[in-house]
C-alpha cells in the first residue's frame, strides 16, 4: 500500500531531511530523503541552494508533500548558533513517487549577515550537517586556500606512525596533482541569471558605515555609506588576473546639525575612488599570518562653491599586514602612505592632515570590533579617531548591525574645518558595517 507521510507544518519539517526512520520496507528497502549544498562558499547576504533528493527503493509507491520552510542552525567554530528559514522553490504539491524512483527539490537561504569563517548547517530536528565558508573567497583558509602536500594512502600507516604518501604515478592517474590540488571554490560556476545579480555580486563593503549622533555643542550626527565595485571578474577564481583586483570606491562622509534652524548640514565629503586591492599577496605557512596591497587615486570635494569650497586629489599606496590569532581574531596594520596633487583650493591641507593614515584594527569573529586612525600634520596639527562595534545579535535587541561608539579629536573632522581644531567629541548610534 502506499506510505502517506504527515502534511502538519512540524511532521512535514521533521520528514522532510531523511524521512527520518528509514521506512524500511520489505528485505532491507527503504525511502529517505538526502540534502546537500549547491556551493562551499557564499558570504553575508548571499543566497544559497539546499538541494533536497527523495528516492523510494521501498516495495511500494511514496506519497509526501515536501515542507515550505526548513529551519536552518548554523554553527560557527566557537559554537555559537544562528537560526534561520529555508523557503521552497517552488509551491508545496503533493508528490507520488514510484517504486524505484527520485525526485528532486530545492530550497533557498540567505546567508545570515552575522555569520563569518566556516559554518556548519543542520536542518532542525534532522541529523544532516552540511558546511559551507562564508569568508571573503581572498581570505579564505578553506575554500579559497589549495591543498598542498601529497596524497597519502590513508590506512596505510603503521601504528603510531603517519600515512604514507602514495607514488607519483598512481596519483597522476586519478587526474591529480601530484604536489598541490585547487581549493573548494574553484570549480565552474553558474553564470549570473540577470543585470541584478552581476550588480550585486561585484559590489561589496568598504569603510565603516555607520550613523551616530553627539551632543558636544548641539546635538549633532555624523554618519558615513561607503561601498567598493569590483570591475572585473575572474573567470576562474584560482588565477585571477591583474584587473580582476581593480575597483571603483565611493564614501560619503556628513556632518549634520540636529538643533540648528532648518536642521542644515554643516559639511559633506565626497569621496570617490580608483584602485587595485588584493587581500592575500602573501601568507605564512601556517596561514596566521598574510599580508595585501591596495593602491590607487582618490579625489575629495565638499561641492561648495566660493570660499567654502574644499577639493583635492591625491595618490596613495596601503600595505596590509594581518595577524590571525587562535581565538577566532584579527589584528590589521594598514597605514595609508598618500602623495597629494591638484590640491589649488587649499594648498596647505597636508599640514594639517599630513601624509600617512596610520590605522589599527582589531576584530573578533561575530564579535567585538576596535579600530584607531591617527593623523599627524605640522606644528603638532594631528587628529585622532577611536571606534567600537558590538554586534547587536548579542543584545536583547536582536537586531542586524552593531552598537557604535565614535571619539573624534583633532584636526579635519570635516573637508571644509581641515585646519579647524574639534574638540573631543563622544558619539553614539548604530554600524551597518564597522
Amino acid at each position: 500500500m502506499p506510505i502517506s507521510l504527515p502534511t502538519k507544518p512540524v511532521a512535514r519539517t521533521l520528514c522532510a531531511s531523511l524521512l527520518i526512520f528509514g521506512l524500511w520496507w520489505g528485505s532491507g528497502a527503504q525511502a529517505g530523503i538526502t540534502y546537500q549544498l549547491d556551493s562551499v562558499h557564499a558570504t553575508s547576504g548571499d543566497t544559497v541552494h539546499i538541494k533536497g533528493m527523495l528516492f523510494n527503493d521501498t516495495a511500494n509507491a511514496l506519497s509526501w508533500v515536501p515542507p515550505k520552510t526548513l529551519v536552518l542552525q548554523w554553527r560557527s567554530e566557537n559554537g555559537r548558533a544562528v537560526r534561520s528559514l529555508a523557503y521552497l522553490d517552488t509551491s508545496p504539491a503533493p508528490v507520488r513517487l514510484p517504486v524505484n524512483n527520485f525526485a528532486a527539490f530545492s530550497w533557498r537561504a540567505v546567508v545570515p549577515k552575522t555569520l563569518k569563517g566556516l559554518q556548519a548547517i543542520n536542518i532542525e530536528g534532522e541529523r544532516t550537517l552540511l558546511a559551507l565558508d562564508t569568508s571573503p573567497l581572498e581570505t579564505s583558509r578553506v575554500a579559497g586556500t589549495p591543498a598542498k602536500g601529497p596524497v597519502i594512502d590513508a590506512g596505510a600507516g603503521a601504528p603510531g606512525q603517519a600515512d604514507p604518501p602514495l607514488p607519483d604515478r598512481v596519483v597522476v592517474a586519478a587526474g591529480a596533482s601530484v604536489d598541490q590540488g585547487p581549493p573548494p571554490a574553484s570549480g565552474t560556476q553558474a553564470a549570473p541569471s540577470s543585470a541584478f545579480d552581476t550588480f550585486r555580486t561585484a559590489i561589496s563593503p568598504f569603510e565603516p558605515i555607520y550613523f551616530d549622533v553627539g551632543t558636544k555643542g548641539g546635538t549633532n550626527a555624523r554618519f558615513q555609506i561607503s561601498f567598493k565595485y569590483r570591475l572585473s571578474t575572474p573567470r576562474d577564481a584560482r588565477k585571477p588576473g591583474f584587473l580582476d583586483y581593480l575597483y571603483v570606491g565611493y564614501t560619503q562622509t556628513a556632518l549634520w546639525d540636529l538643533e540648528g534652524k532648518s536642521k542644515p548640514f554643516i559639511d559633506t565629503t565626497y569621496n570617490p575612488s580608483l584602485f587595485w586591492h588584493n587581500d592575500k599577496l602573501w601568507q605564512s605557512p601556517d596561514n596566521n599570518w598574510y599580508a595585501g596591497l591596495s593602491t590607487g587615486v582618490e579625489h575629495k570635494s565638499n561641492g561648495k562653491g566660493g570660499a567654502d569650497s574644499r577639493s583635492l586629489n591625491d595618490g596613495f599606496i596601503q600595505p596590509e599586514l594581518n595577524y590571525r590569532f587562535g581565538n577566532g581574531s584579527t589584528l590589521s596594520f594598514t597605514p595609508r602612505i598618500k602623495g597629494y596633487f591638484s590640491k589649488n583650493e587649499n594648498p596647505d591641507y597636508a599640514d594639517y592632515a599630513g601624509y600617512v593614515d596610520w590605522k589599527l584594527r582589531w576584530e573578533q569573529d561575530n564579535g567585538l570590533v576596535l579600530a584607531g586612525l591617527y593623523r599627524q600634520g605640522k606644528q603638532g596639527h594631528s587628529a585622532t579617531q577611536l571606534e567600537a562595534a558590538w554586534p547587536l545579535q548579542h543584545t536583547f535587541l536582536h537586531m542586524n548591525g552593531y552598537l557604535h561608539l565614535q571619539y573624534f579629536r583633532g584636526y579635519g573632522e570635516t573637508l571644509l574645518g581641515y585646519n579647524q581644531k574639534s574638540g573631543p567629541q563622544v558619539r553614539l548610534g548604530l554600524s551597518f558595517v564597522p
